[in-house]
């Protein structure tokens, strides 16, 4: 079914619920990357222009009771600085005081409710918070595709209380981006795999091995990948228990004529710490681990990317948090970037915030906002948030 948009809905003197991913990290109660709210800002200020009221309500962090230290309070305070205009913070989310709140607010205001996650209901669907969240509100915007795998009160079960329903921009950004990848893409598609394990990915590999013509595999999963076709790894990392799985799955890739690209050389240390002493290899020796794809397996995969129209990157390449093992992650990266009539998705989570802030990061077709969201949908799963919106 098709997801309605935002541009579907009558918002004109309506109180619209909009979820929101504000999950963002934060040093010393200061917002240190606002990337998250700022994706959500071309929907805010949609309802404000349409002379809605939003009602803004999001998540911070873990929380399993009212946490202080996790209040959405400097959020609100960033959101009145960019979007000019008073933002208030109501003092929870649901209740009396903050429902009469919103009850005073006049077409083009903004709200922002306080962190969904002090009540334990809104991660159990709970149907009594659901409706609670929903009473008062005429229309309700999912925006928050970093959540949408989630079935909670907020990307769910408030569905069933407010009858008009659509996706935010982003959110329907998030879905065309990905479903460029999953349906139809353009020949030649090639996903790039990435990150510790081959378990996290099973799924989306199985997936794209129907929908891609290569597979170019790096980071730590790649050497179980190299150990199952007898490899010499040292000690990198290897899930001992997936050695028949990768067996499995490269014969399947075979089979159906895609190409599984693994790395031919390794920047190689003793252990993954900064200023460790470094070296690339082919074989890796007994006492030392593979942290990162060397300077030819870069140039085999640029060359591969080079023939591509559509790419989807997921995972680093990698230990990228240490400056010394993220040189072939970044060079792929910038080198993807700088390739001409190419859909570039990159798959959110470290894949994103490995190459998100760098100089040619904008040159990508997409930047996806979701970790968990995006690999379930990669492996071809109905996201929650998702179909309470077709409902």
């Amino acid at each position: 079914m098709p997801v309605p948009s935002i541009k579907d809905l009558k918002l004109a003197g309506k109180r619209v619920l909009v979820r929101c991913d504000f999950n963002v990290p934060l040093a010393e109660g200061r917002i240190s990357d606002p990337g998250r709210i700022d994706a959500s800002l071309d929907t805010i200020r949609y309802i404000i222009e349409q002379k809605g009221i939003a009602v803004l309500c999001s998540h911070l962090g873990r929380p399993k009771e009212r946490t202080p230290g996790l209040s959405l309070k400097p959020v609100a305070e960033y959101l009145g600085e960019v979007l000019g205009r008073k933002v208030a913070l109501a003092p929870d989310c649901i209740g009396d005081v903050t429902g009469r709140m919103i009850a005073d607010l006049k077409p083009g205001d903004v709200i922002l409710l306080e962190n969904l996650r002090f009540h334990p209901e809104e991660e159990k669907n709970d149907r009594d918070f659901s409706h609670e969240l929903g009473r008062g509100k005429q229309a309700y915007v999912n925006d928050a595709f970093g959540t949408a795998h989630r079935a909670h009160a907020s990307t769910a079960g408030v569905t069933a209380f407010i009858s008009e329903r659509a996706a935010g921009f982003l959110m329907m950004r998030e879905l065309d981006a990905l479903r460029a990848v999953t349906e139809n893409p353009r020949r030649p598609a090639i996903a790039i795999m990435g990150g510790a394990k081959v378990s996290d990915k099973i799924g989306v590999i199985r997936n794209l091995i129907t929908k891609v013509d290569a597979i170019l595999i790096g980071g730590a999963m790649a050497y179980t990948f190299l150990k199952a076709q007898g490899a010499v790894i040292g000690r990198s990392r290897v899930e001992e228990d997936k050695l028949d799985l990768a067996r499995e799955l490269m014969a399947e890739a075979e089979r159906k004529g895609v190409k599984i690209v693994l790395p031919c050389d390794h920047v190689v240390a003793s252990a993954p710490e900064p200023g460790a002493f470094t070296r690339t290899v082919t074989d890796i020796p007994g006492d030392l681990m593979g942290l990162d794809i060397g300077p030819a397996t870069v140039e085999l995969f640029k060359a591969e990317l080079a023939r591509a129209k559509t790419v989807i990157w997921n995972g680093p390449l990698g230990f990228f948090e240490v400056p010394e093992f993220a040189q072939g992650t970044l060079a792929v990266g910038e080198a993807l970037a700088n390739l001409e009539g190419v859909t570039s998705i990159i798959g959110g989570g470290d894949t994103a915030a490995a190459v998100a802030h760098r100089p040619w990061a904008s040159r990508f077709t997409h930047i996806s906002t979701g970790g968990g969201a995006t690999l379930e949908f990669l492996e071809g799963r109905e996201l929650p948030g998702v179909k309470a919106l077709q409902c």
